[in-house]
């Protein structure tokens, strides 16, 4: 996939590479040929970022002891401030002139619109770079199960940003559903509290404004129709448009459902049925995700488990009042409860310490013991550690367990 000047490339161009590099696995990795893409003899490694402002400002910390080789942001204004930092980085607008450029890469993180994850995450895994790319994976069930199969055809260290995974709450979630201690837990509820007043849904599409000079809107948009741009998209609110996010279920399910999704063992869901969807805004059902929604997730018996309803409320839908649950005591905005036939359990979410309902049953509850072990480093650290080791199972959200969750969270926003 040659790409030799970004302003030269039609966006006939632009897709048929980016088709190209998404539906054929022909590139042969680095390690492979013996070249670069192992960690270094000094212990660093030579990090790319792929989208610099937002979530990414984490990458940047967590990589610090380790070389900021690339920086490519399609908005100059995003990676100004990152490049001053890091004055040795080549920068760039078009990740792919990036990863062309810097074979010599090791890994790359990737914090870009949803829509953009699959395309630049298969061309990295291509070229045997391990990758880290925040959550959601994608925002469609094809590239999520595409993602999935790039990492075990390439052998390479992968991890989704839900950072709640390498959290002790999440294990002493685990560890106290497991143990029986619930009993058999038929119905989850999970809860985002987001379209509320922190993410714009229920949405038309703006009027088309003039790109400013500091943004290639081309590549923003990658493998999305071609459309206008207007600043209430570019920086913050595509999350809430279909072609770019996967709105709150895609952004906060990533964190919310992989708690039941880990500690129940879920796999496919046998259907997902959206119960209600509350629009404000005509016509916005063909561009934006919905203001609040209830979604309902069926899945089938597996091994000791019987079969488990998962119920998702989000935005002006909220969650339902467990009736165990004190009068004066609210649910979490983001985080699930359990329902099971010995106990009642709620938690928040990115791992939120796990609790009985009511707090007369807390009291009473004895914590099971300890059995998962704790995380590696944490989030970012067990994938750093996969990459020294040369061990994707160190990083505990790779791509062979973030793929599944995150198709089964795409099969629900197909829905919505």
């Amino acid at each position: 996939m040659k790409v030799k000047d970004s302003n030269r490339i039609s966006r006939r161009g632009f897709l048929g590479a980016s088709a190209a590099a998404i539906t054929t696995f022909n590139i042969i990795p680095r390690h492979v040929l013996g070249a670069p893409g192992q960690p270094s003899p000094n212990d660093k490694l030579n990090i790319g970022h792929i989208g610099t402002g937002g979530r990414a400002g984490a990458h940047f910390g967590a990589a610090s002891r380790h070389n900021i080789y690339a920086l490519c942001d399609v908005d100059k204004g995003r990676y100004g401030g990152v490049a001053k930092k890091y004055p040795s980085a080549k920068t760039y607008q078009d990740w792919r002139i990036m990863l062309e450029n810097h074979k010599d890469l090791d890994a790359v993180f990737i914090a870009t619109p949803d829509h953009t994850h699959a395309i630049a995450a298969v061309s990295a895994m291509q070229l045997g770079m391990h990758v880290y790319v925040e959550k959601p994976l994608t925002r469609t069930v094809y590239e999520s199960r595409l993602m999935a199969e790039a990492a075990a055809k390439y052998k390479v260290c992968t991890q989704m940003g839900n950072q709640g995974h390498a959290t002790t709450g999440a294990r002493l979630t685990n560890e106290w559903i497991q143990s029986g201690a619930l009993g058999e837990v038929s119905e989850v509820h999970c809860s985002s509290d987001r379209p509320r007043g922190m993410w714009a849904q229920d949405m038309i599409r703006p009027p088309t404004e003039k790109v400013p000079d500091n943004l290639n809107w081309d590549v923003w948009l990658g493998t999305a129709p071609e459309e206008g741009y207007n600043r209430s998209i570019h920086p913050f609110k595509w999350r809430g448009y279909l072609e770019y996010g996967a709105g709150a279920l895609g952004d906060f399910g990533a964190h919310v459902i992989d708690h039941p999704w880990w500690a129940l063992g879920l796999d496919s869901p046998k259907s997902a049925v959206l119960v209600k969807s509350d629009r404000k805004t005509p016509g916005s059902e063909k561009v934006s995700y919905p203001r609040g929604l209830e979604l309902h997730y069926e899945f089938a018996a597996k091994g000791n488990r019987g079969p488990v309803t998962l119920k998702w409320f989000s935005g002006s839908v909220k969650t339902p009042h467990p009736e165990v649950l004190e009068a004066n005591r609210k649910t979490h905005g983001n985080g699930c409860v359990y329902y099971g036939s010995k106990n009642v359990m709620m938690h928040g979410s990115h791992g939120g310490t796990p609790r009985i309902i009511p707090e007369a049953r807390m009291k009473e509850f004895k914590v099971p013991p300890r059995t998962i072990p704790d995380s590696q480093g944490g989030h970012h650290g067990e994938w750093f550690k996969a990459i020294k080791e040369n061990d994707p199972s160190i990083a505990m959200s790779n791509f062979a367990y973030a793929g599944p969750l995150s198709e089964a969270i795409a099969f629900g926003c197909a829905v919505i």
